[in-house]
C-alpha cells in the first residue's frame, strides 16, 4: 500500500497499468499517514500531570543550574588567580628594574654634578646654557653657591634668569609637590 505522506499533490501513480491521479491531503505534508488521527490538545488531566512533572524536577533543575554556575565561577576564579600571579611576578620584576635604574641614575647624577664641579665656570656656563633648563637648574643647585654664582654670571642673561627662576621655585615651600 502506498502511504499518503510519500505523495505530492496531483502526482500520477501507475497501478496495474492504470493511471490513478491522487490528490494528497494536507495531513500528508504534516507526516500523518491516512487513517492516523491528528494530535489532540492536552486535556485538563494532562496539564495537571505536566505541572506535577515540572514541579517535581524544579529542585533538581535548580540544583543543576547552581552547580553549573558554581563550576563557571570556580573556573573564572582560577583564571583571575593565574592573572594575579602573573601581575605579581611582573610587578616584582618592574620594582627590581626600577631600583637598579634609580641607583644608576643617582650614580650618574652624582658623577655629572662632580664633572661640572671640577670645570671652570667659564667652560661650564656655555655647556649648561645649551642643555635643558630644568637639568641646568638641577645641576647648578647641587654645586657650591660660589661656583653656581660664577656659572650664572658667565651665562647669557635670559638663560641665567630662566635657571634662577626654576631654582627659586624649587626652594619655594608654597610650590606644590605634585607636578600635575
Amino acid at each position: 500500500m502506498i502511504q499518503m505522506h510519500s505523495l505530492v499533490p496531483s502526482a500520477a501513480v501507475l497501478r496495474n497499468g492504470a493511471a490513478v491521479v491522487l490528490i494528497a491531503m494536507l495531513p500528508a505534508f504534516a507526516g500523518i499517514a491516512v487513517g492516523q488521527q491528528q494530535p489532540q490538545p492536552p486535556d485538563a488531566a494532562s496539564e495537571a500531570e505536566i505541572k506535577q512533572f515540572c514541579s517535581s524536577i524544579a529542585d533538581a533543575a535548580r540544583d543543576q543550574r547552581y552547580l553549573l554556575q558554581k563550576q563557571e565561577l570556580e573556573k573564572l576564579q582560577a583564571d583571575v588567580d593565574s592573572r594575579i600571579s602573573v601581575l605579581e611576578t611582573r610587578r616584582a620584576e618592574y620594582e627590581d628594574w626600577l631600583t637598579r635604574r634609580n641607583a644608576f641614575m643617582k650614580k650618574a647624577d652624582e658623577q655629572l654634578v662632580e664633572i661640572y664641579r671640577k670645570m671652570a665656570p667659564d667652560a661650564a656656563a656655555p655647556q649648561l646654557a645649551e642643555t635643558d633648563v630644568m637639568l641646568a637648574a638641577a645641576i647648578i643647585m647641587k654645586l657650591p653657591p660660589r661656583q653656581s654664582s660664577l656659572i650664572l654670571t658667565e651665562m647669557k642673561p635670559d638663560k641665567a634668569a630662566a635657571v634662577a627662576s626654576i631654582m627659586s621655585s624649587a626652594g619655594d615651600p608654597t610650590t606644590s609637590k605634585d607636578p600635575s
